[in-house]
């Protein structure tokens, strides 16, 4: 398969899964799986799979054009209150984020644990929505919203195939903020987090070149990045409308349905 359809592919992938509660990380995992890419591949290097998210993040930001003007208001009470707590979401994430980094720490790729992360994710996503389905939440994003959207980023870091906007929203809602309110959150402490981690990424690849490392492709990276920056804009539009009137039960069950298949597809290929 040419590079260029691999980037294209993978592109999509991530377009469509970043902010949507499914796990980029974890399908662009298993579809780097089913294409045939190895470790040797620069297609499943972390420099690709981090920068071309931020390729999914930059195509959000029309969409929260007035929030972000918004957060420029300083003599705002609210306005500063608000960028307050997306600072702390982000500090929090941030400087966990790269400890972490700094240690080597490389994200898994067993399809199993992916699948299982999938299916524990799907099953949570079900069990939240029914047990808030009574709960009165508010239309703000309360203070414990915001730290439990920063241990929702570290969790989905961590564990590919939880969902870093499926962990944020669900932990937000748990915490007492609505569901339109958490998603929109989730996203907007997304757009930092996701450009500060390319950011690094890119800078480590220019200045701090390992000889034994995987020589970058700029141009498939670019071309990824673009892909990926199309499909997000159409997945997030769709998605804010989506949850005003839906809850993320669909979602639970898809994720479901998606890990059992990719256990029993490992069972075949194990039992061959």
């Amino acid at each position: 398969m040419p590079p260029w359809l691999i980037a294209v592919i993978l592109g999509f992938v991530e377009g469509l899964t970043e902010f949507i509660p499914v796990s980029s990380t974890g399908h662009l995992l298993i579809t780097e799986h089913l294409l045939g890419l190895g470790e040797d591949s620069f297609f499943t290097s972390d420099l690709f799979n981090i920068v071309i998210q931020c390729g999914a993040v930059l195509a959000v930001l029309p969409l929260f054009k007035d929030r972000l003007i918004m957060l420029t208001r300083w003599n705002d009470p609210e306005s500063r209150l608000f960028l307050a707590k997306i600072a702390i979401a982000f500090g929090i994430t941030g400087a966990v984020g790269f400890v972490l980094d700094k240690r080597g720490f490389k994200l898994t790729e067993n399809v199993a644990h992916i699948a299982w992360a999938l299916i524990i994710g799907g099953i949570v996503f079900i069990v939240v929505e029914k047990w808030l389905a009574t709960r009165a939440r508010l239309a703000v994003v309360t203070w414990p919203a915001a730290i439990a959207t920063a241990i929702g980023q570290l969790i989905a870091a961590v564990f590919p195939g939880s969902s870093r906007s499926g962990s944020t929203i669900m932990l937000a809602m748990v915490s007492g903020t609505n569901r339109v309110s958490a998603t929109e959150f989730s996203f907007l402490v997304g757009i930092p987090t996701m450009l500060a981690a390319g950011a690094w990424k890119i800078r480590k690849a220019l200045h701090h070149a390992d000889p034994t490392a995987i020589p970058p492709d700029w141009g498939m990276l670019v071309l990824a990045s673009v892909v990926a920056a199309l499909v997000s804009f159409i997945a997030v539009k769709w998605l804010l409308r989506f949850v005003q009137s839906h809850t993320f039960i669909g979602f639970g069950i898809y994720r479901i349905v998606v890990g059992i298949l990719l256990l029993l597809f490992i069972g075949k290929t194990v039992g061959h």
